[in-house]
């Protein structure tokens, strides 16, 4: 048996476990404490929260690669597995194996860590094995929901406790749900020869960018909730207020025109405003 060269294998298992979105979650979990505790840094915590969060995440990548092989042979064909830097089964492998070292990180920060993180990775593998091939839209509304859950996880893992403090944060997620329709807008090309049941593909184009511009429209409105019941001092206004107007911006730009060209400009303001949000908790957290 012959095995792809050590670089080639380096960047597979890179491209498989996504270390980029660590920060997606970890960090968000992280930030959520330290906004909850108004700045108070606890290193040994925020590392276990880290390293737990960061590890399931990567677990589902991983177990999603599995599950994508087939339709990503065809749509994605230099991801891990499919160019053979990667085998099936050693994604399966290091899924596993980061899946433990997760939820063992977790349940040394405390029992309602594991639970939590748990119920996660259940429901990462049934949005991987069945759900994304049921129905896109609850596919996206569970993508949502498991970002919002690392609002929740920092809440729990610093205070032992969920309230509508870090409840309010997670609101913010309605923007990931939005986001991600409108992703699915611009790969539907690649979706269709796949027969991938998206939004898009369900329900039309212009219909699904209204949806996302509504699920925009609603995570902007949410944006002041945290400062309303407390979660964060009043340093974290100015800034959430310009990503507040991006946000709105585009929703309103959506709604006017859902052609493919304007949705990809208002992609692209999404991601390049996203730095606003946790900038808006750390200012938030001290002044």
């Amino acid at each position: 048996m012959r095995f792809p060269p050590l670089n080639k294998r380096i960047k597979g298992f890179l491209m498989l476990l996504r270390p980029t979105y660590w920060l997606m979650t970890g960090g968000v979990s992280i930030l959520t404490a330290l906004v909850l505790k108004k700045g108070e840094v606890d290193a040994v915590l925020f590392v276990e929260m880290f390293v737990s969060m960061a590890f399931v995440v990567s677990s589902g990548f991983a177990i999603n690669d599995y599950f994508d092989l087939k339709t990503d042979a065809v749509v994605k064909p230099n991801r891990p597995i499919p160019s053979g830097a990667v085998s099936p089964k050693q994604a399966v492998v290091v899924s596993a194996l980061m899946l433990a070292l997760g939820l063992l990180a977790a349940f040394v920060i405390s029992v309602y860590c594991f639970a939590l993180l748990l119920f996660d990775s259940v429901l990462l593998l049934f949005y991987s094995a069945l759900l994304k091939k049921q129905s896109g839209t609850l596919a996206n509304m569970v993508v949502g929901f498991l970002i919002a859950t690392s609002f929740l996880y920092g809440e729990i893992a610093a205070l032992n406790v969920i309230t509508v403090k870090s409840i309010s944060l997670a609101f913010t997620s309605f923007g990931s749900v939005g986001g991600n329709i409108l992703r699915d807008v611009l790969s539907l090309e690649g979706d269709m020869k796949v027969n991938y049941p998206t939004m898009p593909k369900e329900i039309g184009v212009k219909l699904s960018v209204e949806v996302s511009a509504f699920f925009l429209l609603l995570s902007a409105l949410c944006c002041p909730f945290p400062y309303v019941v407390g979660a964060v001092r009043f340093g974290y206004l100015p800034l959430i207020a310009i990503w507040d107007a991006a946000i709105l911006y585009s929703s309103i730009s959506l709604f006017r025109n859902q052609d493919v060209s304007n949705v990809k400009r208002q992609e692209r303001i999404m991601t390049m405003s996203m730095i606003l949000l946790p900038l808006a908790m750390i200012v938030g957290a001290y002044v």
